[in-house]
């Protein structure tokens, strides 16, 4: 049950993503869109345990109850969208 819960939280910034960059006037081809998955990721953790710290999550959410989307200039590791 958790990992479809990941996979919906993917699905749904998935298509944030998507939205946010076609509005700033990206094209995003629906035929790359088709081929991708949410469930393809390396934080989709299949066997393992996670612990989270609901506060600290919960505080990074906004009105809508979503997180802010990465982009070039937040995202830690230094690759961008």
């Amino acid at each position: 049950m958790v990992t479809n819960a990941v996979v919906c939280w993917h699905t749904e910034y998935m298509g944030l993503a998507v939205g946010e960059l076609r509005a700033a006037g990206r094209e995003v081809d629906a035929e790359v869109l088709a081929r991708i998955s949410p469930v393809r990721s390396s934080v989709v953790n299949y066997y393992g345990s996670i612990t989270v710290d609901y506060e600290r999550e919960l505080a990074q959410l906004n009105d809508q109850g979503h997180r802010s989307l990465r982009t070039a200039a937040t995202d830690e590791s230094g690759v961008g969208l």
